[in-house]
């Protein structure tokens, strides 16, 4: 079996993939700065400071393939954005380029097209349109995979991950749901198919008011097995308390438009 490392084992996409990643890919060597609170017996980890080049290129050390989850998942300020996201992006594909690693899954995110209108459906191929530092350290993340397959040969693919979770939380994500499962298939795809240079696909389950052209995805064998509508009431009931953001419900990126906004409000579409 091929030894695949995943950084940000301790967050919360780690935990729950690592988790469901074990019986696929027994040799899984977990990273983080911590290791996970309930990290297990048979469970390998191994800590390292994503931005230290050196401690990077320790863990990628007899790895067949990466998933890079690591780095700042959050809106922040921009020196924890560029040591985590932009400097540790970086060097995770140095390290894997330098010890020889053959492919990489790199989270991305919706936010790195969050500043879309939400009536606005778009594909993967659009110009980048980020709603955040953190959106703009995805699309750095995206160009610095796109650079390494083209000139080092790196195998890489990047998920735009909508919102994970075992049901989606509110209006929006009803749009953006992922299902934990689902998540695993991308990744599969990223690490085993064959036909894979350089692909960006969109982290979604079979979501009917999707924004996402994910035909991409498909023609790769993605078949998402989580449905957003089955939560609908559930959604609706728990969008109903939350206060309404004349910013964040127009663009697809939700609150992370809405943070710190002062450009021009015209171009918000107000309803009545």
């Amino acid at each position: 079996m091929a030894r695949i490392l995943m950084t940000g084992a301790s967050g919360g996409i780690g935990t729950s993939l690592r988790k469901l990643l074990r019986p696929i890919y027994p040799d899984l060597v977990l990273s983080d700065l911590r290791p996970p609170a309930d990290l297990g017996k048979h469970e390998t980890f191994k800590a390292a400071d994503l931005a230290d080049i050196a401690q990077v290129e320790a863990i990628c050390e007899g790895v067949d393939g990466i998933l890079h989850f690591g780095g700042y998942s959050v809106e922040g300020p921009w020196d924890s954005i560029l040591q985590s996201n932009i400097i540790g992006g970086y060097n995770l594909f140095e390290a894997a380029r330098k010890q020889g690693v053959k492919r990489v899954i790199f989270a991305s995110s919706n936010h790195a097209v969050g500043f879309y209108p939400r009536h606005h459906r778009i594909g993967t191929d659009v110009t980048a349109r980020p709603d955040s530092r953190y959106g703009v350290s995805k699309v750095f993340g995206e160009a610095v995979g796109a650079l390494y397959a083209d000139k080092h040969g790196l195998k890489v693919t990047c998920i735009r991950i909508g919102n994970f979770g075992e049901v989606p939380l509110d209006h929006r994500r009803l749009s953006i749901w992922l299902k934990p499962e689902d998540l695993v298939q991308l990744c599969r795809i990223g690490l085993e198919h064959p036909d894979i240079h350089f692909e960006i696909v969109y982290g979604a389950s079979w979501n009917e008011r999707s924004w996402w052209d994910n035909h991409r995805a498909f023609d790769l064998g993605y078949r998402p097995t989580g449905r957003a509508e089955d939560f609908r009431e559930h959604a609706m009931a728990e969008q109903a308390k939350l206060p309404p953001d004349t910013v964040g419900d127009f663009y697809q990126g939700g609150a992370f438009c809405g943070m710190e906004f002062d450009g021009d409000a015209s171009r918000v579409w107000k309803p009545g």
